[in-house]
């Protein structure tokens, strides 16, 4: 990033690659934490140098799915407060706390702000707009950028442990949240997701791992009502890709 004609020949190469059949463009969490410039400063998700990137994308009608920072828990001293201490002793590479990275709500802040400079661009923001934490903030987000919509992989721990308010998300965004796992394929995986999304079970594992991934605790099913779950889990993606809804 940086070097002459890099964001044209970006901007290029995406166009290429629709013509060859990709359906999206898709940005991990490393913009922001380890991407660089040819100067070696760290590139954040609204660089104006990547803007040609987001206006190719609208130009070409794909969504731009797009992973920025990661759980709060990430960005704060590894000791007895941290909540997600056992999966970070497990993915040390995981722990972004101290000067070499930016702090989370940089992260979040500069993700917003792209949205807002590419009204045109849609996003889809990964893990519940990046911020399962607070999701009074990610609604107001929502509320405000009309452009992006979101998917709730990797985040049922985050949204089970605050039922009634993720209801309450789902009812009030039926239209503009993405079923994900995150994960491969499998049945565990999907009867728990189900679970969550489906009754009202109180107090069940969010992992079929002996031990928690994600942090010690259970989570609580939101009974969502079937058109919402529709919704959820096929039509609003259907809507993104021209596919047949149900």
């Amino acid at each position: 990033v940086g070097s002459a004609a890099w964001s044209r020949r970006a901007a290029a190469q995406l166009a290429a690659d629709v013509r060859a059949g990709a359906r999206g463009l898709k940005i991990f969490k490393q913009l922001g934490l380890h991407v660089r410039d040819e100067q070696g400063a760290l590139v954040m998700p609204d660089d104006p140098r990547l803007a040609d990137l987001w206006e190719q994308a609208a130009e070409l009608h794909i969504p731009v799915l797009i992973h920025t920072a990661d759980p709060v828990a990430f960005f704060r001293p590894l000791d007895a407060a941290n909540e997600r201490w056992d999966e970070l002793q497990r993915h040390p590479d995981w722990h972004f706390y101290g000067p070499a990275f930016p702090p989370f709500e940089a992260l979040i802040e500069s993700l917003y702000r792209l949205i807002e400079a590419h009204p045109r661009t849609q996003f889809i923001t990964a893990h519940v707009g990046c911020y399962p934490e607070n999701l009074a903030f990610v609604s107001q987000m929502m509320d405000r950028y009309p452009n992006f919509v979101t998917d709730i992989s990797a985040r049922l721990a985050e949204l089970g442990r605050a039922p009634y308010r993720a209801r309450a998300w789902f009812l009030a965004y039926a239209d503009r949240i993405l079923f994900g796992t995150d994960a491969w394929p499998n049945r565990d995986e999907y009867q728990i997701h189900f679970r969550f999304l489906e009754t009202a079970d109180e107090y069940f594992d969010y992992s079929p791992a002996p031990t928690p991934p994600q942090g010690r605790w259970r989570i609580y099913g939101i009974g969502l009502p079937d058109p919402v779950l529709k919704k959820v889990y096929h039509n609003n993606a259907a809507r993104l890709f021209g596919l047949k809804p149900i």
